[in-house]
């Protein structure tokens, strides 16, 4: 490597040098928030079985959860935003520190009703971004053989919504041989995947909830504040 490291590209005054103290957790004086969302209506869907079931691991684990129910919620674009159901969602969006996100694989991909629950979360909510810096639990479930389409295509979303996605997920193949006629997950190691999924979202919302503005601050997003408090003034001074 050169010995020069000068760096005539970087404003120095914005460049920041990440040191460990920086990065650790912070306290909180609430249990953590995770909100849960699933992707089928029918009246056994198991999407939201699956959900439920999470949602009980992590109120034992001493989470705050809220589940959302989509029956109700209109369609992108058919409505102005101000629907109760379109407002309940983002309400739950900016309340929450933490996500799981669990959609049947249908054709191939997430269903129509699961994608339309995150196109009706704007990218920014009275100029804050409603679910940056927050963590992400993605899994899915198939009628069939186990696919990872699904999960695949929720870390893309959750990347574009700039979300930390957890590294670990769940795929539940033939979900309807999981659950007892009391719409409990049976004892499998797919049951003991979600309790991993969930311990290691649990983890994560810890270490960043109240840190997570510091860790998706971006160099490139500073200079272009800065670029532009100084056009406004510039222009005041004309």
């Amino acid at each position: 490597m050169s010995s020069d490291v000068s760096l005539p590209n970087i404003d120095s005054n914005l460049m920041d040098k990440p040191t460990l103290e920086k990065c650790l957790p912070q306290p909180a004086e609430h249990a953590p928030r995770i909100l849960l969302l699933y992707g089928s209506l029918r009246k056994r869907s198991f999407s939201r079985l699956v959900v439920e079931e999470a949602a009980r691991l992590l109120t034992h684990m001493g989470a705050d959860v809220k589940i959302f129910n989509p029956e109700g919620l209109p369609q992108t674009d058919t409505d102005d935003g101000s629907h109760p159901k379109v407002q309940e969602l983002r309400d739950l969006m900016m309340w929450s520190e933490g996500q799981v996100w669990c959609s049947p694989e249908r054709h191939g991909s997430m269903t129509s009703l699961f994608k339309s629950q995150i196109d009706w979360v704007p990218l920014n909510l009275g100029g804050v971004r409603p679910t940056q810096g927050k963590t992400l639990a993605v899994m899915q479930v198939c009628g069939g053989s186990q696919s990872f389409n699904t999960v695949n295509q929720l870390r893309v979303l959750g990347r574009w919504m700039r979300m930390v996605t957890i590294p670990n997920q769940s795929s539940v193949p033939k979900a309807f041989l999981e659950f007892d006629d009391n719409d409990r997950m049976k004892p499998s190691p797919y049951y003991n995947r979600i309790v991993d999924v969930m311990e290691e979202l649990m983890k994560f919302t810890l270490l960043l909830r109240n840190n997570k503005d510091y860790f998706v601050d971006r160099y490139s997003e500073r200079v272009e504040s800065a670029e532009e408090v100084s056009q406004r003034v510039n222009q005041r001074a004309l």
